[in-house]
């Protein structure tokens, strides 16, 4: 695309280029404007909303010829250059001498993705004469479109690169910092015209967009009075952004090309009356271009054109107020004066988002992995020994619903469940006896007996394959050699006591899972939680391979010693005797009721209900009461102690199956005492072995020391691979330190003010 301006002619010559004449403006307004630029050379528009104003309009709507009346200088216009990247003025009054220095600010790098900060080159030495400045910017622009190509090239050959940019548009922007007498106070930015179709169309609105989209943008647009409206390019845009037009200005220029009879039309702008904007519409007339290639002077031109709206109408018959929005130094003037005020209005606000913008950027750098030490090895070793503390705090146990001991317990309650689960089922009864008040009856009597050792909900568990007193008694007939006919060897209580034995190992390999699961992933987290920002250098997947295969050692010798233990219950032993003697007792005398039961029913369920309830036998049954009674009394008096109305039952015909029946007791006994040593020892062991095996004795560091290789000759090198951080994060970091130390420089520039 093509940028050369049909509007040539309106461009003042070298000798006339002189700036505004005599500007009077306030001390605290140059003020205003000084403080902005020096906070736009530290790049600080990048993260904040800074007062500037964008001049805005179609090509060739004499948008160049009002930047150079207002700037004093030319511009490029036969290089296409010109309107292809943003080019950003700074007028400031001096009474030293005129110069102009010329600066290339880069906000993107060569890939056109945001820097962290804002980087100014100057290009080229300070200019003082202005008939120099156009060439100067006419390379700069070239070195702007062409960002692989050093710019100092440009400054030997304006086509150092060869031909062809190698980017059509771009972000970054030129700077023209100008100062002198007769200069005014005042900075803004020439963006590129907009076109109405092409290619480019879309690039140059998004940069424009970019600009004008900022709440504290004041947006010039340049309207050329001999085009229809409908074709102008902007004021759609800029309504986008400003509906209320609130923050535009509108400039009608070439208002000297109005047609015949279309008068009426640019009228209603100058008035206010159609399109409306609170800073109101001006007009500006710039010297045609015969008065350019005769010489025309700056003031000739000012002064023609303040003789052209005295003079010509309608515009000479305006009203005073309306004549005030005429002319190029009445619009310098006012957009000096809403950009100071605005400025004025922002400083407070920009104190309060500079503060917040840095606390913000200081927690960010807070939030990335610390920069990799200059002594790796140190900081590696300080890691690992970070970690191995906060994994033995673990270990050991602490408080809270998240902990890992208490993540491991209800695995633990379903293993005591499992366990007591699989105590044998026996019944004193035979199959055909059977029924569901006898079962009843024998739960009552069991969680009776067991009422000072378990809860009612473990009595429940008793669910497994029932084992009748026939089949007890079969086993034992047959398992007869060479005993006595009253002997029957122990080896039938063995083998039930092997066989519920042999159902305990399904129970503890899944108790052993899930701790080990459990404990796995508690060990994992902990390992993301102190190692999660060096992934890039793979020391969070060694760490966790490393303890991983460490958890998996220390497995092994726990699933050696939960076996090792289960061996033991297999070969039935106890030094508890008295417990052992006890539940025998208990148990012995369940089934001997049971069978009791069976043969003296009535007698036995007497007795029994006046064991446990004698109050209500009393009442029901006197005589059998004051009988049993006489009973225990008389027993008493002979010498038998017998505590309880139970142990009359004792006191029945011997039954047949009564070596069956100290078989079940027997068997039933050891169980309460095997299974809840098992149920403490399997636990205990795992908890030894597998949780706090996994440091005990400093292992564990030994284990990552040896598993990461940092202890041999090559230790520098591997620490450093470990420690290295991914590319974004260090980009991430850069970026955020440049952007902190953009915002120090604009605090300090804002704090400077009140000094």
């Amino acid at each position: 695309m093509s940028s050369a301006h049909s509007d040539d002619y309106d461009r003042l010559p070298d000798a006339g280029s002189v700036g505004l004449s005599d500007p009077q403006f306030s001390s605290t307004r140059r003020q205003m404007l000084d403080l902005i630029n020096r906070l736009q050379s530290t790049g600080v528009q990048a993260d904040m909303d800074l007062p500037t104003i964008a001049v805005i309009g179609s090509q060739s709507a004499g948008k160049s010829s009002l930047i150079e009346s207002i700037s004093g200088i030319k511009l490029p216009r036969a290089s296409g250059t010109c309107t292809r990247c943003p080019t950003e003025c700074r007028l400031s009054s001096s009474n030293e001498e005129w110069q102009c220095i010329v600066s290339l600010r880069f906000t993107t790098d060569n890939y056109g993705q945001p820097l962290g900060q804002a980087r100014n080159e100057q290009f080229g030495e300070v200019i003082f004469r202005k008939e120099d400045v156009e060439d100067r910017i006419r390379r700069a622009q070239r070195a702007i479109l062409n960002p692989n190509t050093p710019s100092a090239k440009f400054l030997e050959n304006e086509h150092a690169d060869g031909g062809a940019a190698e980017v059509a548009f771009s972000m970054n922007c030129i700077s023209l910092q100008i100062s002198g007498q007769n200069v005014a106070d005042l900075s803004f930015v020439d963006l590129p015209g907009m076109i109405a179709s092409g290619p480019d169309k879309d690039i140059i609105e998004n940069l424009v967009s970019e600009y004008i989209k900022k709440p504290s943008c004041i947006i010039l647009q340049t309207v050329a009075c001999e085009t229809d409206w409908e074709n102008q390019k902007g004021f759609d845009l800029a309504q986008n952004f400003d509906p209320e037009g609130k923050r535009t200005v509108g400039v009608l220029t070439k208002p000297d090309r109005i047609g015949r009879g279309d008068h009426d039309v640019w009228m209603r702008f100058i008035t206010n009356e159609h399109k409306p904007l609170s800073n109101g519409w001006f007009s500006v007339k710039q010297p045609d271009s015969q008065a350019v290639l005769e010489g025309i002077t700056w003031e000739e031109a000012r002064s023609q054109e303040e003789l052209f709206f005295a003079q010509v109408q309608p515009w000479a018959s305006l009203d005073a107020g309306v004549r005030q929005q005429l002319g190029t130094a009445n619009l310098t003037e006012r957009l000096s004066q809403i950009l100071s005020e605005l400025i004025a209005k922002r400083l407070p606000e920009l104190q309060d988002e500079l503060q917040k913008l840095i606390q913000h950027t200081e927690n960010s750098i807070r939030q990335l992995p610390k920069p990799p030490s200059a002594d790796p090895v140190n900081e590696v070793l300080h890691l690992i020994a970070d970690f191995v503390q906060d994994l033995s705090v673990h270990i050991e146990g602490t408080p809270g619903a998240h902990g890992l001991l208490q993540q491991i317990r209800p695995a633990q309650l379903d293993f005591k469940k499992a366990i007591r689960a699989t105590a044998p089922n026996f019944r004193a009864t035979t199959k055909d006896q059977d029924d569901a008040e006898s079962r009843k009856e024998t739960t009552a009597a069991l969680k009776s007996y067991l009422a000072n050792e378990e809860d009612a909900s473990m009595v429940s568990l008793e669910k497994g394959r029932v084992i009748y007193i026939s089949e007890v008694m079969e086993r034992a007939l047959l398992a007869i050699t060479r005993e006595l006919p009253d002997h029957y060897p122990f080896l039938v209580s063995n083998e039930y006591i092997k066989a519920v034995i042999e159902e305990w190992d399904a129970p503890a390999r899944t108790l052993f899972d899930q701790v080990q699961h459990v404990l796995m992933t508690h060990v994992k987290r902990i390992v993301a939680t102190h190692f999660s920002k060096f992934a890039h250098g793979n020391l969070q997947h060694h760490v966790t391979a490393i303890v991983t295969k460490h958890v998996q050692d220390c497995g092994q010798r726990t699933t050696s010693q939960i076996h090792w233990l289960q061996e033991l219950e297999k070969r039935p032993r106890t030094m508890n005797d008295h417990y052992y003697a006890d539940y025998k007792d208990k148990f012995l005398t369940l089934y001997r009721g049971s069978r009791q039961s069976s043969s003296n029913g009535d007698m036995v369920k007497m007795i029994t209900k006046f064991t446990h309830h004698p109050s209500s036998l009393r009442k029901n049954s006197p005589e059998f009461a004051e009988s049993t009674t006489k009973a225990l009394t008389g027993l008493t008096e002979i010498g038998l102690s017998v505590g309880k109305p139970s142990e009359l039952l004792k006191l029945l015909p011997p039954d047949p199956w009564e070596p069956a029946l100290h078989i079940m007791a027997t068997v039933r006994a050891y169980f309460q005492v095997a299974y809840k040593r098992f149920v403490d020892n399997v636990p205990n062991a795992i908890d030894y072995e597998l949780i706090l095996g996994l440091n005990r004795d400093r292992r564990l560091e030994d284990v990552l020391y040896k598993g990461l290789g940092i202890t041999g000759p090559e230790a520098g090198k591997k620490c450093r691979e470990l420690l290295s951080e991914p590319p974004q994060v260090v980009a991430r970091r850069k970026d955020l330190e440049k952007r902190r130390a953009r915002l120090e420089s604009a605090k300090k520039e804002l704090m400077d003010l009140w000094l």
